[in-house]
């Protein structure tokens, strides 16, 4: 866990098939004291995602039921299915002292931001193209041709809009683009704005240092 800094939020979007999930596993094996806000969603799990891991998969009633009483921070239907991020699930991580990833699309970077809740840093990760996005897509075998087409046809008002993040990350070989987007959690954690090193008192302690 991190404790030179005061906590953020990390905001990471991708168009579907870019190996996002792939990449934010890499982060988390070279970057320590993350955490991750688990979204919740109306759709089915896919082969190998758990409930509670991957996503909360809910009930539409449910989610339904927890957007009027606002408790999302962010929500969206995108593909048929709702999507949204429990405000309490960034809150506690916060609190915990760790930095947290949030995984979600352009749609919910925006509403985050314009909450004004969280001082987010943005991430957007570039698929090498279109065509292999749409061959990463495909090997999946888990969405039907409209599917596909719909997804890929989303992909590119999604990237039309990359230049609204801080930062963007082209994930073409997934080791050099995990080590930048590591890079850029290091980076921000150093910033003198959240840092606590600036701290007087504390300075000369450590360093032995006479007032």
């Amino acid at each position: 866990m991190s404790s030179d800094h005061t906590p953020f939020l990390l905001i990471i979007s991708a168009p579907s098939g870019c190996g996002k999930t792939t990449l934010l596993k890499e982060l988390f094996i070279r970057v320590s004291g993350l955490g991750i806000s688990i979204s919740h969603t109306t759709r089915e799990p896919r082969a190998n995602e758990i409930s509670g891991v991957d996503y909360h998969f809910v009930e539409r009633a449910l989610f339904s039921q927890m957007q009027k009483a606002d408790k999302f921070v962010e929500s969206a239907f995108v593909h048929d299915n709702h999507y949204g991020t429990a405000r309490s699930s960034i809150t506690q991580l916060l609190d915990d002292g760790l930095d947290v990833v949030l995984d979600i699309d352009v749609q919910g970077m925006k509403e985050v931001k314009a909450s004004s809740l969280f001082n987010a840093v943005t991430v957007f990760i570039l698929p090498p193209g279109i065509d292999e996005l749409e061959i990463r897509l495909r090997n999946r075998k888990s969405d039907s041709d409209v599917v596909i087409k719909q997804r890929l046809e989303n992909a590119v008002g999604e990237i039309a809009q990359a230049h609204l993040y801080d930062y963007l990350v082209l994930n073409g070989l997934i080791d050099e683009a995990a080590d930048l987007l590591a890079a850029i959690v290091q980076a921000e954690r150093i910033r003198t704005s959240r840092s606590f090193l600036l701290n007087h008192d504390a300075l000369v302690k450590s360093h032995g240092m006479a007032k």
